[in-house]
């Protein structure tokens, strides 16, 4: 066994730190703490300016108007070409094309033709095209119109 010797224990107080001490221990100082406060200004910054450039592409780069196309009805003329009516809403004066889309039994595409829309003078037109299939068609449908 070991003797211990308590005269040659020496009973040291625990050093008492201050404030500042124990704040540059972990890591909270004043330096750090303007530190942060840059990186969250910076990081805040960029954010505001993500979020500006998105509304400005997104919603007020908008060139020219809104276009919309509605299905009106088709008709089975044969076995090989469908009647399609359509009415198309768009600024006036401006032009577009519409791709329209006959389609089979099994809702197969078995016909297409892409038509141009004409400008004209009032915002909603209507109009009735034919596409000729490669099969029998049971409907004719848009596609997909965009102004050109």
């Amino acid at each position: 066994m070991t003797a211990i010797d308590e005269d040659a224990l020496e009973v040291r107080p625990t050093a008492v730190l201050e404030p500042s001490g124990i704040a540059a221990r972990y890591g909270r100082t004043p330096a750090k703490k303007r530190r942060d406060r840059l990186i969250y200004l910076v990081a805040g910054a960029a954010a505001a300016i993500i979020v500006v450039a998105w509304v400005l592409w997104a919603g007020l780069d908008q060139v020219g108007g809104t276009l919309d196309a509605e299905d009106k009805g088709s008709t089975i003329v044969d076995a090989r070409t469908v009647s399609i009516s359509y009415q198309v809403s768009m600024p006036v004066g401006q032009t577009a094309s519409c791709a329209l889309q006959v389609q089979n039994q099994a809702h197969g595409i078995v016909g297409w033709r892409i038509v141009a829309v004409p400008a004209s003078t009032r915002y909603t037109t209507s109009y009735t095209d034919t596409v000729l299939s490669s099969e029998q068609g049971v409907t004719g449908l848009i596609y997909r119109c965009w102004l050109t």
